[in-house]
């Protein structure tokens, strides 16, 4: 399955729909996930996966962005790794 359809099921399945979900790219995401962004580990929605390089990894950050899903620029150096959660009331960087 691809990312990009991993991620689509996932969001989905959460029943909450594009605009509930953060879509991101990072060198290291579980640091982003879990430190940058506040997601629980044990019990938030999320998941990350290489995406093979940083242009794939930003052309799943864009449609994502353009399907409803918050995000914002950055990702550090050779992002090549897409995430994704649902966001909360804890989760930070979630106003995209």
């Amino acid at each position: 399955m691809s990312v990009e359809k991993e991620i689509d099921v996932r969001i989905h399945r959460s029943g909450t729909g594009y605009p509930g979900w953060y879509v991101g790219i990072a060198a290291n995401p579980r640091k982003r996930l879990f430190e940058g962004h506040n997601v629980s580990e044990r019990g938030g929605a999320w998941l990350y996966r290489d995406a093979g390089s940083e242009l794939m990894a930003k052309s799943i950050e864009a449609i994502f962005m353009k399907k409803g899903c918050k995000g914002g620029p950055g990702g550090g150096n050779s992002p090549h790794h897409v995430y994704a959660y649902r966001m909360t009331r804890t989760t930070r960087g979630s106003q995209g």
